[in-house]
C-alpha cells in the first residue's frame, strides 16, 4: 500500500504528518522547517503554475515544493 505524501493533499484539507522519508540531510532540513510526526498541516493554495504548495504548520506559512513533499508521509486528521 502506497502512503500518502504531503504533495498529495489538495488545497483546504488538513493531514496530520507520520515521518519523514529521505536522506539525513534532507530529514533534518525539513524538521528544522517544522515538519516532525503529530503535527497537523494544511494546504492553503498552490502557486500559479501548481508548484510549490503553500502550507499552514504552526501559525505560519511555508512555503514546499513539491519534490520535498513527496518526502512527507501523511495521514488524514
Amino acid at each position: 500500500m502506497n502512503k500518502k505524501t504531503l504533495a498529495d493533499l489538495t488545497v483546504g484539507h488538513t493531514a496530520r504528518i507520520e515521518g519523514l522519508h529521505g536522506d539525513a540531510i534532507g530529514k533534518r532540513r525539513l524538521m528544522a522547517l517544522g515538519l516532525v510526526r503529530g503535527r497537523e498541516i494544511s494546504l492553503e493554495r498552490r502557486a500559479p503554475m501548481g508548484d510549490p504548495g503553500i502550507y499552514a504548520i504552526l501559525g505560519y506559512r511555508l512555503s514546499i515544493r513539491d519534490d520535498d513533499a513527496r518526502n512527507v508521509v501523511i495521514s488524514n486528521g
